[in-house]
């Protein structure tokens, strides 16, 4: 009787060590060459820049009229509302409000499709501004982030959790927000102390 054969699960050949002393000088590895640190010299980092609008935590760019800039999903809870975007935010602020859009909010609007037509409707509202964007693909909350940390004049109203949590991280940007069928406003310059001179 001939014994049945096993397979040998996860079994490699065997590779040939690429220092291997048969192997060829031109396909034998080079054994790296460590540098030696100079202990005089300087070390160099990269320290981020701090922005001159701000005094600590306080933005000196806001101010009326205000430049919100307005997340898809901020549009959508704004039609579930039952809320007039541009009067809402002068209700929030007691100040002339510029509602903003980028393009890249534009193309998520327009990829949700048919039932968001109110929404697009909206976004193409004379009253809001249109910000032409640069980068590659859709993915709005990259872009805002990247336009509220490189400008410091605008407000970010969204409903989104994580977007909110990144945008904190930054300071001096207040985020617009919806609660109770009203806009609210979180870290803006009364919260924290504006300087009295």
């Amino acid at each position: 009787m001939a014994k049945a054969k096993t397979k040998k699960f996860a079994a490699m050949k065997r590779m040939i060590n690429l220092k291997d002393n048969r192997l060829k000088e031109k396909d034998r590895s080079k054994a790296k060459e460590k540098k030696k640190k100079d202990p005089s010299a300087l070390k160099e980092r990269e320290v981020q820049k701090h922005p001159s609008c701000l005094f600590f935590q306080y933005n000196t760019q806001l101010g009326p009229p205000y430049h919100i800039l307005v997340d898809t999903n901020f549009i959508n809870f704004s039609i579930k509302a039952k809320l007039d975007i541009v009067q809402s935010m002068m209700d929030c602020l007691y100040a002339k409000c510029i509602p903003h859009i980028t393009d890249c909010v534009m193309a998520e609007i327009e990829k949700l499709g048919m039932k968001y037509r109110v929404a697009l409707r909206i976004a193409k509202d004379p009253r809001f501004e249109r910000l032409p964007c640069t980068h590659k693909g859709t993915y709005a909350d990259d872009c805002l982030v990247q336009r509220v940390t490189q400008h410091k004049c605008y407000i970010l109203a969204t409903v989104d959790r994580d977007l909110k949590r990144r945008v904190r991280k930054i300071p001096g940007v207040p985020i617009m927000y919806i609660s109770n069928h009203r806009y609210n406003i979180e870290r803006m310059p009364d919260d924290y102390g504006a300087p009295r001179f």
